[in-house]
């Protein structure tokens, strides 16, 4: 599996993300979508356009935007 975060510096809700992943021992990449506009450009891309993150993208499949219940980012 391959899991993509894409991530603006200082979310919570991205922090959170890292945190459930990393207990859980799942291996992921991570990317700046507020610094880097190239990968902010796939993140819109692969979002539909929505702004909000964590951008969770499994195996190169947009799952969701934003994080905890209800998403929030």
């Amino acid at each position: 599996m391959a899991l993509e975060i894409y991530v603006k510096p200082n979310c919570p809700y991205c922090q959170k993300a890292r945190d459930y992943y990393n207990e859980n021992n799942v291996a992921f990449i991570e990317y700046d979508a507020q610094n880097d506009k190239m990968r902010q450009r796939e993140m819109l891309a692969l979002s539909g356009g929505d702004l909000v993150v964590p951008c969770i993208v499994e195996n190169g499949e947009y799952i969701a935007s934003g994080w905890g219940d209800p998403p929030r980012g």
